[in-house]
């Protein structure tokens, strides 16, 4: 696991994307559970919070789209 600050600004999905190109419901779930005490900063996080990241595949399962016409 891999572990970075924050930047001033930074919510907690858009540091997940920055850093893991992925902020889908899993990658999220997986950060909340490495990080608990995150939701204590609020919806932006102060510059220099160290987050720890989740170790996820690099792109989530892809979702067949359904056709009108299936």
């Amino acid at each position: 696991m891999r572990k970075v600050r924050s930047v001033a600004g930074d919510s907690v999905n858009l540091l997940l994307y920055r850093e893991t190109a992925r902020s889908d419901d899993a990658a999220e779930e997986a950060l909340w559970k490495l990080n608990p005490t995150l939701a204590e900063y609020g919806p932006v996080l102060p510059a220099g919070v160290w987050v720890t990241l989740p170790e996820l595949d690099s792109k989530p399962a892809a979702i067949k789209p359904v056709l009108a016409w299936d």
